[in-house]
């Protein structure tokens, strides 16, 4: 059992603002619980589970048991699971940019399950370092965790002043995708900065003037455009293959 004031203080890391002040996110599912377990078991602050939940999963952390209504109070789910992780935000110094990889700048990506999937898409394809305006959403609220499937715990997410990283790496080429540039296929995309721009309106003006070689798509039947996760996905992969073969 937790008390209603446990509950209400979970329920407020719903709101960015609190899990700010309080540098605190959470989890939910067993599989979301394994990644954490295993990559990330430092960051844990406290764990609630129901009845139901396969327990030896938890040996050596404190454990909780709470009832299904008040797992369906705590979680942001429509349909809560049997695991419930309060963690402690990671605590990042600004690194600076891998010379040896690909860099992936976001400028304005809003749409949670986007990002979520972005970083999902970055840990598969080995990207350590994501680099994001403060106009995009929140790496830490629960649909972008939920969707990023643990993959929050092997990517680096530094909110910065994307004009200011670019001019000081100036050094670094700047890849820009965009409706109109080179074709992905023939771009030879290498280590630098990859950028990819607001769902709706793309990279902003300002950070496209710092763009060295925008980069596009092309499209070989119907459609107005790929979502910027599905862009991702095209861009990241052909990046990984020119660096493999």
């Amino acid at each position: 059992m937790i008390s209603k004031q446990v509950i209400k203080d979970i329920r407020i890391l719903h709101q960015k603002k609190f899990r700010s002040a309080a540098q605190k996110f959470f989890i939910e599912g067993e599989k979301m619980w394994e990644e954490c377990c295993q990559y990330a078991p430092h960051l844990v602050d406290a764990l609630f589970v129901t009845k139901n939940a396969d327990h030896t999963k938890f040996k050596g952390f404190n454990v909780e048991e709470i009832e299904e209504r008040q797992m369906r109070q705590i979680s942001a789910l429509k349909t809560p699971t049997n695991v419930f992780a309060l963690l402690n935000m990671p605590k990042l110094n600004q690194q600076q940019p891998d010379t040896d990889n690909l860099n992936l700048v976001l400028d304005g990506v809003q749409d949670p399950g986007n990002l979520g999937t972005i970083l999902r898409l970055s840990a598969w394809y080995g990207i350590r370092n994501i680099y994001v305006s403060q106009n995009t959403a929140d790496c830490f609220n629960p649909k972008v965790v939920q969707a990023s499937m643990g993959a929050i715990f092997h990517v680096n997410v530094y909110y910065t002043d994307l004009s200011e990283l670019l001019l000081q790496h100036a050094h670094l080429p700047v890849y820009g995708a965009a409706m109109e540039g080179d074709n992905i296929y023939s771009a030879k995309l290498s280590h630098g900065f990859l950028v990819l721009g607001n769902e709706g309106n793309g990279i902003s003006q300002e950070i496209l003037s710092l763009v060295s070689q925008p980069i596009t798509i092309p499209k070989f039947g119907q459609g107005e455009s790929l979502n910027v996760a599905m862009a991702a996905s095209a861009f990241l992969y052909e990046y990984r293959r020119n660096i493999e073969i």
